[in-house]
């Protein structure tokens, strides 16, 4: 996940920073984590929680996930491989090689579409290059969608993304079996031993001419591969083309080529370069052996329910020529629709479109007695074209109906529907094949409900422990990032926040629960609303780290925490540190230096119950940068923490800090990535205009109040407040300190504030209790007017806790 705060200014765009960056590392050495640093810079430039390039695998009906970046696939839904054939917007892109954008509207309507995580879920789905090539996806949980610059960067992303090719002559050095390589100007061309094999060409007869090869190929192929090998009209990016070529006896035989173009300059000449190999072996016949031992590997990898679903379709819908497959859950007396091939609701039965409410739609399974039968059977039922069946299901399969009730842990999980238009012949293989299906599909929702259940706490866990934006801080800039983990379980435990305090105050912190799973995220959630409200309490950036300590302690977990907590005043430009187990902090200055903060520190949370946690002061000049981070940037195999401190100091003081989402996206791009990482980073600029603040203590003695009135009037002169502002002012003074003095103990304070011409009187006690607005008050009543006074003269009021306590407020606006 990425977080930004207040907006950055500076004078590129985001589609003009991203084209920098990958620049960049085009430029950089070929090295096997570049697919992967290229996809995570739409989680840097376009905001995506998950990018990830799906293109054909070895099997060739299949698009599978070549690479990912940002948060687990799973959380959305997604899958490893997709059919070629399917309705995912993934398939659809690859196929017609055109773009899809789609919001939280669209993705309703999806059949494919797993149930959105958030109200603001949208996908976005780009071809990499034409059609045939594989496909860019990813996922943001902006509102709205993707906007225009976060398209225009994943379109640069897309552009950069290069399904990895076959080696080539001219590159290597060495021409692999199945390449080729021609030089575009000059029409020559260096092939493999392989293609020449398929050409029925030996090496010594052949000339090195691409127009010899031509002349094999099948006379109405020809202008297809013509517009592959002229320059004219081959456009840079990958292509892929079939075609034949003539045998002396028998049929011709189809081939493959997949090529791309390499552009030439500086004395180099433009090369197209690729494979050739035989097309008949990549579509050969699939038995229904093969075809139920594909579906055991499929279903053995399926994660959810709707995987499941989609590996039942991908194995029966193509062999069978069936016309529609339904997998519905069986739960009570509903039928739980799982998926539906194909999507369109006009294509199922109108009891199944009644039941049509959601992206999971359901229906009774009383309406269907016959489907009740079977499913309490237990066993496999088909039903030949005129069958008399009830509405529900004759119309599911006109031509012919099978029903697999899928059993699972000696109960029925659901089934499976399977239907034709035209009459359909039913073959003993195929009662087979549809009986050994049935008994994988039910093992397999088995298996995916819980998997299914764990990965929604997951997925939930994810999307709440962390902020979804930074405020807008007075005086300075905060921007923050987050990327999870690319090895082991899926959930960690950092994280940040950023919490606006009274009279300017802010507090930074980070953290680090120990641990990457479903308890450590937990644990995180709960230290981190902890710590903002003892924050919100107005308890001093000890007495918060303490407390925290103590509540850590009082869950008895066995898991420990590190924190770092900055308290920044933004007027004074001053901060109190405090380090609990944690990385110090890193400054770097106005003139470009950098320092690692020595900030004395106590040990982790959860650790000792008398642990004392020490404040170190920090003086904050405009134009400073305080850098928090995890141990995930800094720490990694071959480099200790030490190391990696220095080096981001050094990085740090190297970047330039009016461009701080910059500053993040140059730290981040050398993260190691076998931890979390969450890095907090803030510009403090100063504030512009200063407030006027005086206070004063308020001594129980019989004048407390008279003393409280004189001591307002006097300050608010000197800020030279109106008469009338300051008649109301004292009027506000005299009850709030009056309701202090008469109904709490201990200390009272008078705070006295002036922001761009709006006054703020505060009293403080020690009362946690907030006063009560009476509802009505009879003529003979003696008290119970002050708050109703107070709310009349002020433009508004209200109380917030403060220290065990709390502070009765109002704010007063003078008129014009």
């Amino acid at each position: 996940m990425v977080s930004e705060g207040a907006a950055v200014s500076g004078t590129r765009t985001a589609p003009e920073r991203a084209g920098v960056a990958l620049a960049s590392l085009m430029e950089s050495p070929d090295t096997p984590d570049r697919l992967r640093r290229l996809l995570e810079q739409a989680l840097v430039f376009a905001g995506a929680s998950f990018a990830g390039v799906y293109t054909p695998g070895d099997d060739p009906a299949q698009l599978c996930l070549a690479e990912s970046a940002g948060l687990p696939r799973t959380l959305y839904g997604l899958r490893d491989c997709y059919p070629l054939t399917g309705g995912f917007p993934v398939a659809e892109a690859h196929r017609t090689g055109r773009p899809r954008w789609l919001g939280p509207a669209e993705l309703a309507g999806c059949p494919d579409a797993r149930r959105t995580p958030s109200p603001d879920f949208s996908l976005a789905v780009l071809p990499l290059g034409p059609a045939g090539a594989g496909c860019l996806l990813a996922v943001g949980e902006h509102p709205g969608g993707f906007g225009t610059d976060d398209r225009a960067c994943l379109e640069l992303i897309a552009g950069a993304v290069s399904v990895p090719a076959p080696a080539a002559a001219g590159e290597t050095g060495e021409l692999p079996e199945d390449a080729f390589s021609l030089a575009m100007d000059t029409g020559r061309v260096e092939v493999g031993e392989s293609i020449l094999r398929l050409f029925g060409i030996g090496r010594d007869d052949f000339d090195g001419r691409v127009e010899t090869l031509l002349g094999r190929a099948v006379p109405e192929d020809l202008p297809a591969l013509m517009s592959v090998v002229e320059a004219d009209h081959m456009s840079i990016g990958d292509r892929e083309l079939e075609f034949r070529i003539l045998q002396p006896s028998g049929p011709p035989t189809w081939l493959r080529l997949r090529g791309r173009l390499l552009p030439g300059g500086e004395g180099r000449t433009a090369r197209l370069v690729g494979t050739v190999a035989d097309a008949s072996t990549l579509r050969s016949d699939v038995t229904d052996v093969a075809r139920v031992q594909r579906l055991a590997a499929a279903l053995a990898m399926a994660g959810t329910v709707k995987d499941v679903g989609q590996a039942v379709v991908a194995a029966l819908r193509v062999p069978l020529q069936a016309d529609r497959i339904a997998l519905a859950e069986l739960e009570n007396d509903r039928l739980v629709v799982t998926v539906l091939d194909p999507p369109e609701p006009e294509a199922w039965p109108e009891v199944w479109r009644s039941e049509w409410r959601t992206e999971w739609p359901d229906a009774p399974v009383r309406a269907m007695p016959t489907l009740a039968a079977a499913l309490r059977e237990g066993r496999a039922r088909i039903w030949p074209a005129g069958s008399p069946l009830e509405p529900a299901l004759a119309e599911v399969g006109p031509g012919g109906l099978a029903v697999l009730p899928l059993p699972a842990g000696g109960r029925m999980a659901g089934a499976c529907l399977i239907g034709w238009d035209s009459p359909h012949e039913f073959a003993p293989d195929e009662r087979a094949l549809l009986t050994a299906c049935a008994g994988l599909a039910g093992q397999a929702l088995l298996r995916a409900h819980a998997f299914d259940a764990e990965h929604e706490l997951v997925g939930m866990l994810q999307r709440t422990l962390l902020p979804r934006r930074l405020p807008r801080l007075p005086g300075a800039v905060a921007v923050a990032r987050y990327l999870p983990t690319t090895a082991g379980l899926e959930v960690g435990g950092d994280w940040y926040d950023v919490i606006p305090l009274a009279d300017n105050h802010v507090a930074l912190v980070i953290g680090d629960v120990q641990g990457h799973n479903a308890g450590a995220a937990t644990l995180m959630g709960q230290m981190r609303t902890a710590l903002r409200a003892y924050a919100a309490e107005g308890h001093a950036p000890d007495v918060v780290v303490a407390h925290a300590n103590r509540l850590l302690l009082d869950m008895e977990t066995d898991l420990f925490a590190t924190c770092a907590y900055v308290d920044v005043d933004m007027e004074q430009g001053t901060a109190w540190c405090v380090r609990a187990g944690h990385l110090q902090p890193v400054l770097r200055h106005p003139d470009g230096t950098a320092e690692i903060l020595r900030a004395e520190g106590g040990p982790p949370l959860g650790v000792l119950p008398q642990a004392e946690f020490p404040m170190t002061p920090l003086r904050l000049q405009p134009g400073t940068v305080l850098a928090l981070t995890t141990d995930g940037l800094v720490e990694s195999p071959d480099a200790d923490l030490d190391t990696g401190m220095d080096r981001l100091a050094r990085r740090l003081s190297a970047a330039d800090p009016a461009h701080l989402g910059l500053v993040a996206d140059a730290l981040l791009a050398g993260a190691h990535r076998a931890d979390d990482v969450a890095l907090l980073l803030v510009r403090y600029d100063g504030m512009a205009v200063r407030p006027l603040r005086e206070s004063w203590t308020v001594w129980r003695v019989p004048e407390a109040v008279r003393h409280a009135r004189r001591f307002t009037r006097r300050t608010l002169r000197t800020w030279g407040v109106s008469q009338d502002t300051l008649d109301a002012a004292l009027l506000v003074v005299s009850e709030l300190v009056t309701n202090a003095l008469v109904h709490t103990g201990g200390q009272v304070r008078l705070d006295l504030s002036l922001v761009n011409h709006r006054l703020r009187l505060a009293v403080a006690d020690a009362s946690p209790r907030s006063p009560v607005k009476p509802t009505s008050i009879g003529w003979e009543a003696t008290g119970g007017r002050g708050i109703l006074l107070v709310e009349a003269v002020s433009a508004a009021w209200g109380t917030v806790p403060v220290s065990g306590g709390k502070q009765v407020w109002a704010d007063l606006v003078p008129d014009g």
